[in-house]
């Protein structure tokens, strides 16, 4: 009975060996393998793309954040890798819905060549004229983002997933594949989290019938020179601003500049950010500087004036705990990040919770346009801030 009881369990053992065996043999059939496939067709689809571009002189280069997080990671033996070389599918290989390549949008109205990519294996169907998904199998294994460039000196932003600035762009061998890629490519890739982009809403701004009087459009034309070569001088000195105050709420509303502001420019800028050149480099710049409020450590305000009297108010915030306050007047927001959009012909910062901003500076009615305000009294989020000591009158309040 005994001997027969073996028998039976090493029949057992067998069979179940055998079966996990064959399962085993599915799996990779079924899976791995097709994994791994996909993978590699995914490679291939690439390399067909980016040659087919190439052939057309169409520059597109790598964003995908994945894909350059590993480049980055293994950037010695990727700029070692010389063209042509044999090499495992390390990078574009790695498992992912699509790939995102960057294209400047000015060079895509080479219509005929991009039909020429169409014609060789690629079809191209535009989900919107300003991004153009590339289909190569199912499902899409690469999507190709159109940057857009109001300047060539200024930012780029493609219109998903944000804004960016302008990379410089260096060219490396990737899995055998010659592409281009941001010359830093972490520094790239550590904007993804911040490069939210919002639009103005142009269809709410309809209702607000702006004046196009003579004077309005010069005044308008005067302010957006002066927030340009604000924006310039900032972004020249390394300082990150965004639009504050009323001009925040001229692009929120009504996506301009408000005509009938008697400060149409203001930028805040965190106190962090704060450089002790900022005033010399705007009296550079042509701007002559009207009032210095406050100090560095607490309260500071600049006030510029451009020509034609048109005014520039700079105001530094400091963060608390559980709020942003700034100015001498001391104006409280709830904490906030910044997003990008456009705003007189420029890529800049704007508060992401936009109008939670705006009524804490105008309250629930800052949708109706008002004409006569108090900057000191009028904003419900202006808290009494004290009086500087007599001692230090000629520091904190200095008149031009």
């Amino acid at each position: 009975m005994s001997r027969i009881n073996k028998n039976v369990v090493l029949a057992f053992l067998t069979l179940t060996s055998s079966a996990f065996l064959l399962f085993q043999l599915y799996y990779y059939k079924h899976y791995l393998s097709t994994k791994n496939g996909a993978g590699l067709s995914k490679s291939k689809g690439i390399k067909k793309f980016i040659m087919l571009t190439s052939n057309q002189n169409v520059p597109v280069f790598l964003i995908d954040p994945l894909v350059l997080e590993l480049i980055n990671k293994n950037f010695e033996q990727v700029k070692n890798t010389s063209h042509g070389s044999i090499s495992q599918c390390r990078f574009f290989c790695v498992p992912r819905d699509f790939t995102a390549l960057a294209l400047q949008s000015h060079l895509w109205r080479n219509e005929e060549g991009w039909f020429r990519v169409a014609e060789n294996g690629i079809s191209v169907s535009p989900a919107r004229q300003d991004r153009l998904p590339f289909w190569n199998g199912n499902p899409p294994a690469l999507y190709l983002q159109i940057g857009h460039s109001c300047d060539p000196l200024e930012e780029w932003q493609p219109p998903l997933p944000g804004a960016f600035d302008r990379p410089e762009l260096q060219q490396v061998t990737v899995d055998g594949l010659e592409v281009l890629i941001p010359k830093n490519p972490m520094s790239f890739v550590e904007e993804v989290p911040h490069c939210r982009f919002i639009e103005c809403r142009y269809k709410e701004a309809r209702q607000y019938l702006d004046s196009n009087t003579v004077e309005a459009v010069v005044f308008r034309k005067s302010a957006k020179e002066l927030l340009q070569l604000a924006a310039k001088t900032l972004n020249k000195l390394g300082v990150p601003f965004w639009l504050s105050s009323g001009t925040c709420l001229g692009w929120y509303r009504q996506c301009n500049i408000i005509p009938y502001t008697t400060v149409p420019s203001d930028l805040g800028i965190f106190i962090q950010d704060y450089k002790s050149d900022i005033i010399l480099a705007f009296q550079d710049a042509g701007l002559l500087l009207k009032h210095k409020f406050g100090k560095v450590e607490d309260s500071l305000e600049l006030s510029f004036q451009g020509k034609d009297d048109v005014k520039l108010d700079i105001f530094f915030f400091c963060e608390e705990t559980d709020h942003m306050r700034n100015g001498v007047t001391q104006y409280l927001f709830p904490k906030f990040t910044l997003c990008w959009t456009e705003f007189v012909d420029m890529t800049v910062h704007v508060p992401c919770k936009t109008l939670e901003y705006i009524e804490a500076n105008y309250g629930k009615t800052g949708k109706i346009p008002v004409k006569t305000w108090d900057w000191k009294r009028s904003p419900p989020n202006a808290q009494p801030s004290g009086i500087w000591p007599v001692s230090e009158w000629d520091e904190v309040i200095q008149l031009y």
